[in-house]
């Protein structure tokens, strides 16, 4: 497939998403006016980031061919130590050694793929273990809570009227955007998500990228975890434990191909938002949740058939 072709179908897929969030969007808008008060819009954005920000390194990931199932123990480990060194020993301290927890979380994922060979599933499914029992053991049980105000403001302050989660997210979307659009790290993550054997065979350096790729992918763990903790002004052991299946629901719902080589970070934000409309429509419909799971599921399934037979119709042109 051409690259002009390759791109076209990007686009496609883009706009289809689009078309469902307008949808979605007007819909709850007839059913519900009070859907399109500013407030509630603002929630149903400030709700996205949180799930774009850890589904966003996920989405990198899984355009190689691989994914990375610690992302939500991650979190948690990273936003753990933040916590604590953040209350004892400074901010600037706490929010830079939670970071480089996460960083380093992904780089040892990076590492096992990438020169011990693991498959990516058993790597990150080991490493979700591990930080899930270094957060435990390292919380002994305790919940740590009220951060300093300067803290707060990533999860619960805001700048003329926009909430500070809401900036964040698109400021990760439009760093993210660039570097896979335009840059030629971007094109080998594209390139080795379509053919590792072949993008290895042009010179490209599969590990040196697969490393980096996993290590933006914990970076972005802790980093969400960093939005997370601020906006509910406390953190345990247990934050990230229901936070994998719905980033990856995500990835899934914006067009992003769990083979790899297909997807846009623009999709990721996309089904973020789809995904949060779902729950906030039913929300306000005064709707379960259980049927909430059932709604998220089902439009999981369709997403991905509506690409499948997207993908089969550019293959038959």
């Amino acid at each position: 497939m051409g690259r002009v072709q390759m791109m076209l179908k990007r686009y496609v897929a883009l706009f289809l998403r689009l078309i469902a969030v307008l949808s979605i969007a007007i819909f709850l808008a007839f059913v519900r006016p009070e859907f399109l008060s500013v407030n509630n819009i603002l929630n149903v954005l400030r709700q996205s980031s949180l799930l774009f920000l850890l589904a966003s390194g996920l989405t990198v990931v899984i355009l190689t061919g691989g994914i990375d199932l610690s992302i939500g123990s991650v979190l948690a480990l990273s936003a753990c130590v933040m916590g604590t060194v953040l209350k004892t020993e400074g901010m600037f301290l706490g929010i830079l050694v939670g970071l480089a927890i996460g960083a380093g979380c992904g780089f040892m994922n990076g590492a096992m793929v990438a020169f011990i060979g693991l498959p990516s599933f058993m790597a990150t499914y080991g490493m979700l273990w591990i930080a899930q029992g270094l957060a435990l053991m390292f919380m002994k049980a305790e919940i740590i809570y009220g951060f300093p105000k300067a803290f707060r403001f990533f999860g619960a302050g805001g700048f003329i009227g926009i909430p500070a989660p809401i900036l964040l997210m698109f400021l990760a979307f439009g760093v993210l955007y660039l570097l896979l659009t335009y840059t030629t790290l971007g094109r080998n993550i594209y390139s080795i998500g379509a053919n590792m054997d072949v993008a290895r065979i042009s010179g490209i350096r599969v590990r040196r990228t697969l490393l980096i790729v996993y290590t933006v992918s914990g970076f972005l763990a802790a980093f969400a975890g960093m939005v997370y903790i601020s906006r509910i002004n406390a953190v345990e052991a247990g934050i990230g434990e229901t936070l994998l299946l719905p980033a990856l629901a995500a990835v899934c719902i914006g067009g992003t191909s769990l083979f790899g080589g297909e997807g846009s970070i623009g999709g990721t934000i996309l089904g973020s938002i789809i995904m949060s409309l779902v729950i906030n429509g039913m929300n306000m419909l005064g709707m379960t949740s259980f049927w909430q799971s059932f709604a998220v599921g089902t439009i999981v399934i369709f997403s991905v058939l509506i690409d499948q037979i997207r993908a089969m119709k550019f293959q038959t042109d």
